[in-house]
C-alpha cells in the first residue's frame, strides 16, 4: 500500500510517498509554502519520481503552516501529530522532538509508546526560527547553507543578547561596524538560535532521546550549540526536514488500516 504526506511550511512544502508505512519510495522538496505553487509542485515532482499514479495512493494527508489552504488530500493532520509520527520512524527510540521550522519552533515530549505528553510552542516571534537565520544571514551577505560552515571558522561566538528579530538585527550591525569578524557574528546567531529554543525545551521537559527536526536541523552549528544548551546529545538525520511529511504519510497509512477493520 502506498501513502502521501505533504507538509506545507511557510517557507518549504515537502512531500514523501511510504509504502506500508515504513519505506520511503520517494521524497521531494520546494522551494515554496503556503501561498504559493510550492505545494502543487512538489506534488508533481514527488508522483513523477515515484513511477506511481495519483490512482496508487491509497491515501493522503497534508500537514504544516498550510495545510487548511490545501484541497487535494484526503485528511489534515496536525504538525505535532506528524513530527512526532515521522521522527519515531527514524528514531523509534526517541523521547524528544525538537522542530524548528520557517515561521516557528516547538518542543515536542513522547512516552514509552510514542504518544504525546506535552508540547510547547513559540509561533508569536521570528526569534528562534528559520526566518531569524534567514534574515541574518541576508545581513552577513552570507547564503543561509553556509551558515555552518562560517560558524565553525569563528574563534569565539559573538554574543547576541537581543531575542528579539529587529533589535538583534541592530546589535548584529553594530558587531560588525565595532571590527568583530563575521565569522564570530554568525557562531553568536546560532547560539542565539539555540538559546531560544532550549528555553522552549526546559519548559517542556527534556528526556532522551533528542532529536531535531524541521530545515534548521540541518544546520550543525545551532545543533551543536543546542546540544551544549541542553548538556544532551542531539541525534540528527539528513532526512530530518522530511519528518512532518513522514509522519502525515504514517497517519495516511494507519487511517487506511483502521478503516479496513472497521
Amino acid at each position: 500500500m502506498y501513502t502521501l504526506g505533504l507538509d506545507i511550511g511557510s517557507t518549504t512544502s515537502k512531500s514523501v510517498i511510504l509504502e506500508d508505512g515504513e519505506r520511503i519510495v520517494a521524497q521531494a522538496l520546494s522551494v515554496g509554502g503556503l501561498g504559493t505553487s510550492g505545494p502543487e509542485e512538489v506534488m508533481s515532482e514527488l508522483i513523477e519520481r515515484s513511477e506511481l499514479t495519483e490512482s496508487d495512493i491509497s491515501c493522503t494527508v497534508v500537514t504544516g503552516y498550510g495545510r487548511n489552504k490545501y484541497k487535494g488530500c484526503d485528511l489534515e493532520v496536525s504538525e505535532l501529530t506528524c513530527h512526532a509520527l515521522g521522527s519515531q520512524i527514524i528514531f523509534p527510540d526517541v523521547r524528544t522532538v525538537i522542530d524548528i521550522g520557517g515561521q516557528d519552533a516547538k518542543v515536542i515530549c513522547l512516552n514509552e509508546s510514542g504518544r504525546m505528553t506535552n508540547f510547547v510552542m513559540n509561533d508569536k516571534c521570528a526569534a528562534g526560527t528559520g526566518r531569524f537565520l534567514d534574515v541574518m544571514a541576508n545581513i552577513l551577505r552570507a547564503d543561509i547553507s553556509e551558515l555552518e560552515l562560517l560558524a565553525s571558522k569563528a574563534e569565539y561566538p559573538a554574543t547576541i543578547s537581543s531575542t528579539c528579530t529587529v533589535f538583534a538585527e541592530s546589535e548584529v550591525i553594530s558587531q560588525l561596524a565595532n571590527g568583530e569578524s563575521r565569522e564570530n557574528v554568525i557562531a553568536g546567531i546560532c547560539n542565539s538560535v539555540a538559546s531560544r529554543v532550549s528555553a522552549l525545551a526546559r519548559r517542556a521537559g527534556i528526556k532522551e532521546k533528542v532529536c531535531m527536526s524541521g530545515g534548521v536541523a540541518k544546520n550543525g552549528a545551532v545543533r551543536n550549540a543546542m546540544s551544549n544548551a541542553l548538556e544532551v546529545e542531539i541525534e540528527y538525520n539528513p532526512l530530518a526536514q522530511y519528518f512532518g511529511a513522514i509522519g502525515a504519510a504514517v497517519y495516511a497509512f494507519k487511517n487506511v488500516i483502521n478503516k479496513e477493520k472497521q
